[in-house]
């Protein structure tokens, strides 16, 4: 499967997990997470299954094979998700790790996709006797990989002495607009929210030229990063619907027309007239593996018996996958 077909898989996976996490999880709440941290971790542990629980990872991921797993993400480890900061461009870091019970033995073939493939740093712990102590230093490890903007991946209580394997991954972005907004020019404005009532908060603007293109029933801004030296280009878009309250159906139209984003990003900057964005500081968190199961994912997380790829055969493991994203 070629790379642009494997992006394309990979962002209908993250539709259908957005569109879930905003209709079902937490309709009524701000929402933040990353959905190429789940595909990536799920890569993984889809390189270590086999039988049942490879053709549900594969049919969920959308993917034939492991290779094509591993291909993309070989891609969007070392390339995509390659810091950029000494050369001008954001700062970036893409993390993966695994915490296996020091009673498993990871399999050589395993452990070489781990390290060359996913980066993934591996670490052994002993669930059976001090399981309370793991979500410490697997919310450290994310600290760190995060500089300190995501504390805690793991709630107290999240493993037990079950548990014999962990998957996480950490992602942080850190980048510059290419054209920054004036401190001197926010003002406060009306922001409403879903429930209909609005509240008074910051908003930046400018007089400068957009990229903005209006379709039927919503807008769509991008807000290019700046990238110094940096080969890549990272935008942050913004879709915003024309109602109030028609962020369910901008929601819906995303995730039933194919190909959606590729259709409809703006590619010219124009003049615009008022142009507010609001300041804003997200926080959420939430149960992926739970979230999943409700998707139909269900074997990688009740049958540990379909994971024997990762570990010696005869063992069983229990995995357990968590995202929180700040």
């Amino acid at each position: 499967m070629g790379l642009r077909r494997s992006i394309r898989k990979q962002t209908q996976v993250s539709i259908r997990l957005a569109t879930h996490l905003l209709s079902e999880e937490s309709p009524n709440s701000n929402i933040v997470f990353s959905p190429l941290s789940i595909h990536v971790v799920l890569s993984l542990m889809a390189a270590g299954s086999e039988g049942k629980t490879l053709d549900q990872l594969l049919g969920f991921l959308k993917a034939k094979t492991t290779d094509d797993l591993n291909a993309l993400s070989s891609r969007l480890v070392s390339l995509i998700f390659a810091d950029g900061s000494l050369s001008g461009g954001p700062m970036l870091s893409f993390a993966n790790g695994v915490w296996v019970d020091k009673t498993l033995l990871v399999k050589p073939s395993f452990k070489q996709v781990l390290d060359t493939v996913y980066k993934a740093s591996s670490n052994q712990v002993d669930f059976q006797n001090k399981a309370v102590k793991v979500p410490k230093k697997v919310n450290l490890w994310t600290k760190k990989e995060t500089n300190g903007l995501i504390k805690q991946v793991l709630p107290a209580g999240a493993v037990n002495n079950l548990t014999r394997l962990i998957f996480a991954n950490a992602l942080y972005f850190k980048g510059s607009w290419s054209e920054k907004f004036k401190k001197s020019k926010t003002k406060e404005y009306d922001f409403h929210l879903l429930d209909g009532n609005k509240v008074q908060v910051p908003f930046m603007t400018s007089m400068n030229y957009q990229y903005v293109r209006e379709y039927d029933d919503f807008k769509v801004l991008g807000l290019p990063y700046f990238q110094g030296q940096d080969e890549r280009k990272f935008t942050m878009y913004i879709y915003l619907p024309n109602a109030k309250d028609g962020l369910k159906s901008l929601v819906e139209k995303i995730s039933s027309t194919s190909d959606f984003f590729d259709h409809h990003i703006p590619h010219q900057q124009v003049k615009i007239g008022q142009f507010l964005i609001p300041k804003f500081k997200i926080s959420f968190g939430f149960e992926a593996s739970e979230m999943l199961k409700k998707l139909g994912l269900v074997l990688p997380f009740n049958d540990g018996d379909g994971l024997t790829e990762m570990v010696d055969s005869g063992q069983v493991v229990d995995p357990h996958a968590g995202s929180n994203g700040g």
